[in-house]
Protein backbone atom coordinates (compact mmCIF):
# COMPACT_ATOMS: atom_id res chain seq x y z
CA UNK A 1 0.00 0.00 0.00
CA UNK A 2 1.45 3.35 -1.02
CA UNK A 3 1.44 6.29 1.38
CA UNK A 4 -2.19 7.26 1.76
CA UNK A 5 -3.47 10.81 1.97
CA UNK A 6 -5.48 11.43 5.13
CA UNK A 7 -9.24 11.04 4.91
CA UNK A 8 -11.02 14.38 5.09
CA UNK A 9 -13.39 14.45 8.04
CA UNK A 10 -16.51 16.32 6.95
CA UNK A 11 -18.72 15.47 9.93
CA UNK A 12 -17.98 13.69 13.18
CA UNK A 13 -19.85 13.11 16.42
CA UNK A 14 -18.01 12.50 19.66
CA UNK A 15 -19.93 9.34 20.36
CA UNK A 16 -18.07 6.71 22.34
CA UNK A 17 -14.43 6.28 23.29
CA UNK A 18 -11.57 7.08 20.91
CA UNK A 19 -9.53 3.95 20.26
CA UNK A 20 -5.73 4.17 20.68
CA UNK A 21 -4.82 4.12 17.00
CA UNK A 22 -1.13 3.80 16.17
CA UNK A 23 0.47 6.76 14.45
CA UNK A 24 -0.05 5.85 10.78
CA UNK A 25 -3.64 4.72 11.25
CA UNK A 26 -4.42 7.91 13.17
CA UNK A 27 -2.74 10.01 10.48
CA UNK A 28 -4.90 8.56 7.71
CA UNK A 29 -8.20 7.93 9.49
CA UNK A 30 -8.26 10.44 12.35
CA UNK A 31 -10.31 9.41 15.38
CA UNK A 32 -12.22 6.14 15.52
CA UNK A 33 -14.71 6.10 18.37
CA UNK A 34 -16.62 3.07 19.58
CA UNK A 35 -19.45 3.20 22.14
CA UNK A 36 -18.84 1.53 25.48
CA UNK A 37 -20.89 -1.59 26.02
CA UNK A 38 -21.63 -3.28 29.32
CA UNK A 39 -24.32 -5.91 28.85
CA UNK A 40 -24.17 -7.01 25.23
CA UNK A 41 -22.11 -6.96 22.09
CA UNK A 42 -22.18 -3.89 19.86
CA UNK A 43 -23.02 -5.02 16.31
CA UNK A 44 -21.75 -3.10 13.30
CA UNK A 45 -21.89 -3.78 9.57
CA UNK A 46 -19.53 -2.67 6.85
CA UNK A 47 -20.06 -2.80 3.08
CA UNK A 48 -19.18 -0.90 -0.10
CA UNK A 49 -21.78 0.10 -2.71
CA UNK A 50 -21.87 1.95 -6.02
CA UNK A 51 -23.73 5.22 -6.49
CA UNK A 52 -26.71 3.23 -7.79
CA UNK A 53 -26.70 0.88 -4.79
CA UNK A 54 -25.03 -2.22 -6.24
CA UNK A 55 -22.89 -4.23 -3.80
CA UNK A 56 -21.81 -7.02 -6.16
CA UNK A 57 -21.53 -7.13 -9.93
CA UNK A 58 -22.59 -10.77 -9.86
CA UNK A 59 -20.17 -11.65 -12.65
CA UNK A 60 -17.75 -14.54 -12.24
CA UNK A 61 -14.32 -13.15 -11.47
CA UNK A 62 -15.79 -9.72 -10.72
CA UNK A 63 -18.17 -10.32 -7.82
CA UNK A 64 -16.05 -9.07 -4.91
CA UNK A 65 -16.16 -5.80 -3.06
CA UNK A 66 -12.90 -4.77 -4.72
CA UNK A 67 -14.71 -4.54 -8.07
CA UNK A 68 -17.24 -2.21 -6.43
CA UNK A 69 -14.69 0.01 -4.66
CA UNK A 70 -12.23 0.05 -7.55
CA UNK A 71 -9.67 -1.56 -5.20
CA UNK A 72 -9.75 1.62 -3.10
CA UNK A 73 -6.89 1.69 -0.61
CA UNK A 74 -8.90 3.94 1.70
CA UNK A 75 -11.71 1.40 1.70
CA UNK A 76 -9.24 -1.36 2.56
CA UNK A 77 -7.90 0.76 5.42
CA UNK A 78 -11.38 1.22 6.88
CA UNK A 79 -12.12 -2.48 6.48
CA UNK A 80 -8.85 -3.27 8.22
CA UNK A 81 -9.56 -0.89 11.09
CA UNK A 82 -12.94 -2.45 11.79
CA UNK A 83 -11.59 -5.97 11.53
CA UNK A 84 -8.71 -5.10 13.82
CA UNK A 85 -10.98 -4.01 16.67
CA UNK A 86 -13.69 -6.66 16.16
CA UNK A 87 -13.88 -9.71 18.39
CA UNK A 88 -16.06 -11.55 15.85
CA UNK A 89 -16.57 -11.19 12.08
CA UNK A 90 -19.68 -12.73 10.51
CA UNK A 91 -20.04 -13.49 6.80
CA UNK A 92 -22.45 -15.54 4.73
CA UNK A 93 -21.46 -18.59 2.73
CA UNK A 94 -22.16 -16.73 -0.52
CA UNK A 95 -19.58 -14.10 0.37
CA UNK A 96 -17.03 -16.81 1.16
CA UNK A 97 -17.63 -18.55 -2.18
CA UNK A 98 -16.67 -15.36 -4.02
CA UNK A 99 -13.30 -15.25 -2.21
CA UNK A 100 -12.58 -18.85 -1.11
CA UNK A 101 -8.93 -18.05 -0.33
CA UNK A 102 -9.85 -15.27 2.12
CA UNK A 103 -9.62 -15.05 5.86
CA UNK A 104 -11.31 -12.21 7.71
CA UNK A 105 -8.50 -10.34 9.42
CA UNK A 106 -7.16 -6.81 9.14
CA UNK A 107 -3.79 -8.10 7.97
CA UNK A 108 -5.35 -10.03 5.10
CA UNK A 109 -7.20 -7.06 3.64
CA UNK A 110 -4.37 -4.52 4.08
CA UNK A 111 -1.09 -6.44 4.55
CA UNK A 112 1.10 -3.34 4.26
CA UNK A 113 -0.44 -2.08 7.51
CA UNK A 114 -0.21 -5.42 9.33
CA UNK A 115 2.18 -4.12 11.98
CA UNK A 116 -0.08 -1.15 12.69
CA UNK A 117 -3.14 -3.38 13.06
CA UNK A 118 -1.30 -5.77 15.37
CA UNK A 119 -0.20 -2.83 17.51
CA UNK A 120 -3.78 -1.55 17.67
CA UNK A 121 -5.02 -4.91 18.90
CA UNK A 122 -2.22 -5.02 21.46
CA UNK A 123 -3.18 -1.55 22.74
CA UNK A 124 -6.80 -2.71 23.01
CA UNK A 125 -5.73 -5.76 25.01
CA UNK A 126 -6.82 -8.21 22.29
CA UNK A 127 -4.58 -11.25 22.04
CA UNK A 128 -6.44 -13.45 19.56
CA UNK A 129 -7.44 -12.93 15.93
CA UNK A 130 -11.16 -12.34 15.41
CA UNK A 131 -13.43 -15.36 15.41
CA UNK A 132 -14.48 -15.90 11.77
CA UNK A 133 -18.13 -16.96 11.67
CA UNK A 134 -19.45 -18.48 8.44
CA UNK A 135 -23.24 -18.77 8.11
CA UNK A 136 -24.52 -21.53 5.84
CA UNK A 137 -28.04 -22.94 6.13
CA UNK A 138 -27.32 -25.97 3.95
CA UNK A 139 -23.75 -26.61 5.07
CA UNK A 140 -22.52 -26.71 1.46
CA UNK A 141 -18.98 -25.62 2.24
CA UNK A 142 -15.57 -26.86 1.17
CA UNK A 143 -13.66 -27.47 4.38
CA UNK A 144 -10.41 -27.28 2.41
CA UNK A 145 -10.87 -23.52 1.95
CA UNK A 146 -8.29 -21.40 3.71
CA UNK A 147 -10.52 -20.04 6.48
CA UNK A 148 -11.17 -23.61 7.65
CA UNK A 149 -7.99 -25.51 6.78
CA UNK A 150 -5.19 -23.05 7.50
CA UNK A 151 -5.65 -22.65 11.24
CA UNK A 152 -4.83 -18.93 10.87
CA UNK A 153 -8.08 -17.88 12.56
CA UNK A 154 -10.54 -19.59 14.89
CA UNK A 155 -13.60 -20.50 12.84
CA UNK A 156 -17.22 -21.16 13.69
CA UNK A 157 -19.76 -22.47 11.17
CA UNK A 158 -23.37 -21.66 12.04
CA UNK A 159 -25.75 -23.89 10.15
CA UNK A 160 -28.95 -25.92 10.50
CA UNK A 161 -29.19 -29.41 12.00
CA UNK A 162 -29.11 -30.92 8.51
CA UNK A 163 -26.15 -28.74 7.53
CA UNK A 164 -24.29 -29.72 10.69
CA UNK A 165 -24.75 -33.42 9.95
CA UNK A 166 -23.47 -32.90 6.42
CA UNK A 167 -20.38 -31.02 7.58
CA UNK A 168 -19.51 -33.34 10.45
CA UNK A 169 -19.62 -36.32 8.10
CA UNK A 170 -16.73 -34.75 6.18
CA UNK A 171 -14.42 -34.84 9.23
CA UNK A 172 -13.01 -31.34 8.78
CA UNK A 173 -10.20 -29.75 10.81
CA UNK A 174 -10.62 -29.98 14.58
CA UNK A 175 -10.08 -26.22 14.84
CA UNK A 176 -13.41 -25.62 13.06
CA UNK A 177 -16.40 -25.53 15.40
CA UNK A 178 -19.88 -26.29 14.06
CA UNK A 179 -23.07 -25.10 15.73
CA UNK A 180 -26.57 -26.07 14.63
CA UNK A 181 -29.11 -23.26 14.90
CA UNK A 182 -32.53 -22.61 13.46
CA UNK A 183 -35.08 -25.18 12.40
CA UNK A 184 -35.12 -27.61 9.53
CA UNK A 185 -33.42 -26.46 6.37
CA UNK A 186 -34.68 -22.90 6.41
CA UNK A 187 -32.92 -19.62 6.95
CA UNK A 188 -31.04 -18.97 10.19
CA UNK A 189 -32.16 -15.94 12.17
CA UNK A 190 -29.75 -13.20 13.19
CA UNK A 191 -30.51 -13.85 16.85
CA UNK A 192 -29.70 -17.53 16.39
CA UNK A 193 -26.35 -16.53 14.89
CA UNK A 194 -25.61 -14.19 17.79
CA UNK A 195 -26.68 -16.89 20.24
CA UNK A 196 -24.27 -19.38 18.66
CA UNK A 197 -21.47 -16.81 18.82
CA UNK A 198 -22.29 -16.14 22.46
CA UNK A 199 -21.65 -19.79 23.30
CA UNK A 200 -18.19 -19.73 21.74
CA UNK A 201 -16.60 -16.35 22.42
CA UNK A 202 -17.13 -13.43 24.75
CA UNK A 203 -17.51 -10.42 22.50
CA UNK A 204 -17.88 -6.67 22.82
CA UNK A 205 -17.78 -5.81 19.11
CA UNK A 206 -19.25 -7.96 16.32
CA UNK A 207 -18.66 -7.01 12.67
CA UNK A 208 -21.03 -8.25 9.94
CA UNK A 209 -19.61 -8.10 6.40
CA UNK A 210 -22.56 -9.53 4.47
CA UNK A 211 -23.79 -10.57 2.05
CA UNK A 212 -27.06 -8.76 1.44
CA UNK A 213 -29.37 -11.56 2.62
CA UNK A 214 -27.44 -11.90 5.86
CA UNK A 215 -27.65 -8.14 6.36
CA UNK A 216 -31.36 -8.35 5.60
CA UNK A 217 -31.79 -10.78 8.49
CA UNK A 218 -29.76 -8.62 10.89
CA UNK A 219 -31.58 -5.41 9.97
CA UNK A 220 -34.89 -7.22 9.88
CA UNK A 221 -34.46 -8.28 13.50
CA UNK A 222 -33.10 -4.85 14.47
CA UNK A 223 -29.85 -6.16 15.85
CA UNK A 224 -27.50 -3.82 13.95
CA UNK A 225 -26.28 -0.84 15.95
CA UNK A 226 -24.24 0.86 13.22
CA UNK A 227 -23.73 0.69 9.47
CA UNK A 228 -20.42 1.70 7.88
CA UNK A 229 -21.01 2.32 4.18
CA UNK A 230 -18.38 3.19 1.57
CA UNK A 231 -19.93 4.92 -1.41
CA UNK A 232 -17.83 4.26 -4.52
CA UNK A 233 -17.97 6.77 -7.41
CA UNK A 234 -19.18 4.38 -10.11
CA UNK A 235 -22.50 3.45 -11.70
CA UNK A 236 -22.83 -0.31 -12.21
CA UNK A 237 -26.33 -0.55 -13.68
CA UNK A 238 -28.90 -3.34 -13.62
CA UNK A 239 -31.10 -5.08 -16.15
CA UNK A 240 -33.57 -7.95 -16.18
CA UNK A 241 -30.83 -10.43 -17.05
CA UNK A 242 -28.55 -9.36 -14.18
CA UNK A 243 -30.53 -8.44 -11.05
CA UNK A 244 -27.50 -7.24 -9.12
CA UNK A 245 -27.91 -7.20 -5.34
CA UNK A 246 -28.22 -4.09 -3.21
CA UNK A 247 -27.30 -3.58 0.44
CA UNK A 248 -30.36 -5.52 1.68
CA UNK A 249 -31.88 -8.54 -0.04
CA UNK A 250 -34.65 -10.91 0.96
CA UNK A 251 -36.47 -8.35 3.15
CA UNK A 252 -38.78 -5.40 2.51
CA UNK A 253 -38.98 -2.69 5.17
CA UNK A 254 -40.43 0.55 3.74
CA UNK A 255 -43.05 1.91 3.64
CA UNK A 256 -44.68 -0.05 6.48
CA UNK A 257 -41.63 -0.84 8.62
CA UNK A 258 -38.72 1.34 7.44
CA UNK A 259 -35.25 1.38 8.95
CA UNK A 260 -34.11 4.96 9.48
CA UNK A 261 -30.52 5.65 10.50
CA UNK A 262 -28.81 8.71 11.96
CA UNK A 263 -25.62 10.00 10.33
CA UNK A 264 -22.83 10.05 12.91
CA UNK A 265 -19.69 10.26 10.74
CA UNK A 266 -18.79 11.38 7.23
CA UNK A 267 -15.35 11.28 5.61
CA UNK A 268 -13.99 11.65 2.11
CA UNK A 269 -11.05 10.00 0.40
CA UNK A 270 -10.62 11.38 -3.14
CA UNK A 271 -14.04 10.63 -4.73
CA UNK A 272 -15.03 7.89 -2.25
CA UNK A 273 -17.35 8.81 0.61
CA UNK A 274 -17.26 6.97 3.94
CA UNK A 275 -20.56 7.09 5.82
CA UNK A 276 -21.43 5.83 9.29
CA UNK A 277 -25.01 5.56 10.54
CA UNK A 278 -26.43 4.62 13.93
CA UNK A 279 -29.62 2.55 14.02
CA UNK A 280 -31.96 2.00 16.96
CA UNK A 281 -31.80 -1.61 18.10
CA UNK A 282 -34.45 -3.88 19.55
CA UNK A 283 -34.61 -3.74 23.33
CA UNK A 284 -33.93 -7.47 23.67
CA UNK A 285 -30.84 -9.16 22.29
CA UNK A 286 -28.66 -12.08 23.38
CA UNK A 287 -26.26 -10.70 25.96
CA UNK A 288 -22.52 -10.94 25.72
CA UNK A 289 -21.19 -14.06 27.39
CA UNK A 290 -19.52 -13.40 30.75
CA UNK A 291 -15.76 -13.26 30.59
CA UNK A 292 -14.10 -16.52 31.41
CA UNK A 293 -14.98 -18.97 28.65
CA UNK A 294 -12.69 -18.11 25.79
CA UNK A 295 -12.94 -14.55 27.01
CA UNK A 296 -10.46 -11.74 26.72
CA UNK A 297 -10.10 -8.16 27.75
CA UNK A 298 -11.23 -5.38 25.40
CA UNK A 299 -11.10 -2.19 27.51
CA UNK A 300 -11.68 0.29 24.72
CA UNK A 301 -15.28 -0.60 23.92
Amino acid sequence: MTLLAPLETLFETRRGVALPLPRELARVYGHLRVPRTRTRAHVISNIVATLDGVVSLGVEGHASGGDISGQSQHDRLVMGLLRAVADVIVVGAGTLRVVPDAIWTAEHIAPDLADEFRELRRRCGVREPPLNVIVSAGGSLDLRWRVFASGEVPTLIVTTAAGARRLRARRGPKSVEIRASGRGGGAISARAILGAVEQVRASRLILVEGGPRLLGAFFGERVVDEQFLTLAPQLAGRDEASPRPGLIMGRTFAPHDPRWGRLIDLRRGASHVFLRYAFPSASTRPRSMPAGRRGRRHPSV
